[in-house]
């Protein structure tokens, strides 16, 4: 594996250099970012823990590597001023994962349904109990009560259907196509 530097410029405002290189690698596979930063590190005399890979690109069929590199002249300024990712990306901090908890709520089954069991962990199948249907209320009968006598009846609502009347359709008038009469003017004849 050989490395070239291309280009190098120093950056005074980020108190870094800026190196875009080449890397050739004959029969050997595609080296990974921690190989290249080593590789950078003893070219550039520097330290590989202040070496940040920021791109690598490969063309397909062809065994070589353009990139750029970003070389600072101290760790704590790397850390201050590189995004959180690229940092992750070059392995210079551990990137920390979010467990996720399964949480279980109680809920409370509706008067009339059963509850269903849920599955359980190495179960493959599981049977649902099938719902009973709800037991249909009894309506509740209205009885005439005869009043008695010296007691003023009360009107009671009483349940009845709505009668709905459906209006007669008239007969549609046949129109005449008889032409209707002229009026007749008076015409004298002379």
């Amino acid at each position: 594996m050989e490395i070239e530097i291309d280009t190098k410029r120093n950056n005074p405002l980020l108190n870094r250099t800026e190196v875009y290189f080449t890397i050739k690698h004959l029969g050997e596979k595609t080296p990974n970012r921690e190989i290249i930063r080593a590789e950078l590190a003893d070219k550039l005399n520097m330290k590989k823990e202040d070496i940040i890979i920021d791109s690598i690109h490969t063309t397909f069929g062809i065994q070589e590597i353009t990139g750029y590199a970003k070389v600072y002249s101290s760790h704590d300024k790397l850390k201050g001023i590189e995004r959180k990712h690229i940092l992750v990306r070059n392995k210079l901090i551990q990137e920390k994962k979010k467990e996720k908890k399964e949480e279980v709520k109680a809920v409370k089954p509706e008067e009339g349904v059963k509850e269903v069991a849920k599955p359980v962990k190495g179960e493959s199948k599981t049977e649902v109990p099938k719902e009973e249907p709800l037991k249909k209320e009894k309506k509740e009968e209205v009885k005439a009560v005869k009043p008695e006598e010296g007691v003023k009846e009360e009107a009671k609502p009483v349940k009845e259907e709505p009668k709905t009347e459906v209006p007669k359709e008239e007969p549609l008038k046949k129109e005449s196509k008889e032409k209707a009469p002229e009026p007749q003017t008076k015409e004298k004849k002379e």
